[in-house]
């Protein structure tokens, strides 16, 4: 059975489409595919069924990262088959884990930025909706710094299960 993760943001057009399509490849990268499945959602419903914000396709495709994607929100009914949802700022964090069934599905419940050594106690990563591209291509920058330290955790997991 796969390894399963879930990025939230609040809309799921821009930080967590971008977050998954970032680790989605790392997955690809490291020969984990098929071992992980890399998914988002957004907690509110607002936008589902769009697809993501176009500066987040344009900062994607800059970064050579595929950008295919359509909105959805999470449903408290996911924890079940989800090992790891990774929220990207406090907000989400809270909303997540108010909206687990368990305190072991709020446990599965992690910021992003937690796996990136560099980013001290500032663990949210700005939603960039509002602003202009500068700020998507700066999520982008944080999305890949978290990204090998969540990569080491979850390959841990995975290797964990296979042992």
């Amino acid at each position: 059975m796969p390894y399963r993760v879930c990025f939230v943001c609040t809309g799921n057009i821009c930080r967590s489409p971008m977050a998954e399509s970032v680790f989605r490849a790392r997955i690809e990268e490291a020969g984990l595919d098929g071992l992980v499945e890399v998914d988002s959602a957004g907690t509110g419903g607002w936008h589902e069924g769009d697809g993501a914000d176009s500066r987040t396709v344009a900062v994607l495709e800059a970064g050579g990262y595929e950008s295919g994607h359509a909105a959805r929100q999470f449903q408290a009914s996911w924890f079940s088959r989800l090992d790891l949802v990774i929220a990207l700022d406090s907000g989400h964090l809270k909303a997540l884990r108010r909206l687990a069934p368990t305190a072991e599905d709020a446990d599965k419940v992690k910021l992003l930025r937690s796996y990136d050594p560099a980013a001290g106690d500032d663990l949210d990563v700005p939603d960039p909706y509002y602003g202009h591209i500068d700020g998507f291509a700066e999520c982008l920058e944080m999305v890949e710094a978290a990204s090998p330290g969540l990569l080491a955790a979850v390959q841990e997991r995975v290797e964990g299960q296979a042992a």
